[in-house]
């Protein structure tokens, strides 16, 4: 088959999908932003988007359809080009339905089947929005924009063939007649190669070297926000380093805003919450190497004495997954999209998310007595390889998404 994977920032979610679709023969190609300069092992095709000016007063709650939109239409008549110049006519299309890039290819290849990664379904009230109260209750104009970013995610599906999400969780914040068209297929963790290592080591800024036998709480994430619970972390801070004299405490990830809304006065919310507890926690010990490279990252979750992950209920982190597959014993915000994975007690710990005095306890029981604690991270890479694992199960299954759903279906 001919298969045109569409994403702006391909390869993402379709990093093993799409070689391996290519090494059983068929013919893959990557529509993408001309921004993307990720690598590739399929050929890439580009379109370049300039986003037209948003006038917030015309569009009112259509601004974000508005954006999501254009982008489509620009996509739309980028593949209108290769149909016309080249005469390119894809029998499957799979893309990713978060910024509107494959709201329009059905009117340019009606015949092609439209295949949808559907992460998230936004919502105005059940989810992340208002879930946390430090940020006040959402005003009505609030919900409905919320609910407003919804219209290019339901488009989408509605005009595809079939969707596909990562968890059950997430496929279960679309409407009723729209998770009827998806199913469940996480992106897989390859467990052969993200396993645990009791000789990793890392090695710090500054120079020092940290292993296994190190008091090493870690905690990850692409920017370092409330979405994933990095206030709620670094409050648990000071009477973790107060009653753990020989911890410390490595905080990856960047400066920026991923999800929600950026904090006034023009600081990162890093710098904002860092502030907040900096009279009552030693520097020295908390270390921020911003965003790393995979390898990097791997060994700090083979060293990893208490992984701490928190998120609003919200799309599910890759790392997590990864840390449990890497043998860390992962300590989980006791939010929906965790709880899908985690038990308590049995494969990770769990925590709710604004329980500051909870989090300060768990992390000390972890550094003081990691020994009762071997047994779960044994079953959460178990729980991993059992349910996430790339090359046994989730890539095949995707495989079969795919062909299944092709021209001859």
């Amino acid at each position: 088959m001919k298969i045109l994977f569409v994403h702006q920032n391909f390869p993402g979610q379709f990093l093993h999908l799409a070689p391996a679709l290519q090494r059983r023969g068929h013919d893959c190609r990557a529509l993408t932003d001309a921004g993307n300069r990720r690598a590739s092992a399929i050929p890439v095709l580009r379109y370049r988007h300039d986003a037209p000016p948003v006038d917030p007063a015309a569009t009112r709650l259509g601004r974000n359809y508005t954006t999501m939109s254009d982008r489509g239409v620009t996509v739309a008549r980028a593949a209108a080009q290769l149909r016309d110049r080249q005469g390119y006519i894809p029998d499957v299309i799979f893309g990713h339905s978060g910024w509107g890039e494959t709201l329009f290819l059905k009117e340019v290849w009606p015949e092609a089947k439209l295949l949808i990664y559907a992460e998230f379904y936004y919502r105005g009230v059940g989810r992340d929005i208002g879930f946390d109260p430090e940020f006040g209750a959402p005003s009505l104009d609030g919900l409905m924009i919320a609910q407003g970013r919804a219209a290019h995610l339901g488009q989408a599906l509605l005009h595809a063939d079939a969707g596909v999400a990562p968890t059950e969780w997430q496929a279960g914040t679309f409407p009723p007649a729209l998770r009827r068209m998806i199913e469940v297929i996480h992106d897989g963790v390859d467990t052969d190669a993200v396993r645990p290592d009791p000789a990793a080591t890392v090695t710090l800024p500054g120079g020092r070297v940290l292993t296994a036998a190190d008091e090493v709480i870690t905690f990850v994430n692409r920017n370092l926000e409330p979405y994933r619970g990095y206030h709620s972390f670094l409050r648990a801070l000071p009477a973790v380093l107060a009653a753990r004299p020989r911890a410390q405490v490595v905080i990856v990830g960047g400066d920026g805003v991923s999800y929600g809304a950026a904090p006034k006065g023009g600081e990162s919310w890093k710098q904002v919450f860092l502030a907040e507890v900096s009279d009552r926690i030693d520097p020295g010990r908390l270390h921020f190497p911003g965003r790393v490279p995979y390898a990097s990252f791997l060994a700090l979750m083979q060293i990893s004495r208490a992984h701490a992950y928190l998120t609003y209920p919200f799309v599910l982190s890759w790392s997590m997954l990864e840390a449990m597959s890497a043998g860390a014993l992962v300590i989980g915000s006791r939010t929906a999209p965790v709880e899908e994975v985690i038990v308590d007690g049995r494969n990770g710990r769990l925590v709710d998310f604004f329980d500051i005095p909870g989090w300060s306890a768990a992390l000390i029981e972890a550094l003081a007595m990691p020994e009762r604690f071997a047994a779960l991270r044994t079953a959460a890479r178990e729980t991993v390889v059992a349910r996430y694992d790339l090359h046994r199960h989730c890539l095949p299954r995707m495989v079969d998404f795919v062909e299944r759903h092709g021209p001859a279906a």
